[in-house]
């Protein structure tokens, strides 16, 4: 049994753009696909698919490059509420991810959002990992 499937997803795909794969392939759950599919929106990603294998859900993932050095769109992620420790914030103390060049995902009341929609909103939540 996996503990923390945030941080599993997190890492595959931090391995499979520095193995310079196209897709990634793994199971799906809602927040999984809810994180990639913020991911696309803010650009991280080409695109995110969910698709059913019989009784389970995968969730195929294109990754994205940067120019024709294959420099990968994501260049750090890093998971901050933890299993061990969780990390909760109020909306005016939400962080500012490299002076708001970067995102923070947030767990709130009303979904899965970045730093800068929940500011925007008033909500404050658990901050689930920092990408740039």
């Amino acid at each position: 049994m996996m503990t923390d499937p945030i941080a599993d997803f997190l890492t595959r795909l931090r391995n499979a753009q520095s193995a310079r794969r196209e897709t990634l392939t793994l199971p799906s759950s809602r927040m999984k696909f809810s994180i990639a599919k913020i991911l696309e929106r803010e650009g991280y990603l080409a695109s995110v698919q969910e698709e059913t294998d019989g009784p389970r859900k995968t969730l195929t993932v294109s990754l994205k490059y940067d120019g024709g050095k294959k420099a990968p769109a994501i260049r750090t992620v890093r998971r901050i509420s933890k299993p061990g420790l969780r990390v909760y914030r109020k909306a005016n103390e939400l962080p500012r991810v490299m002076s708001d060049l970067g995102i923070a995902i947030v767990s709130t009341s009303q979904g899965i959002m970045t730093n800068k929609e929940a500011r925007k909103r008033k909500l404050g939540g658990e901050i689930l990992c920092e990408i740039v």
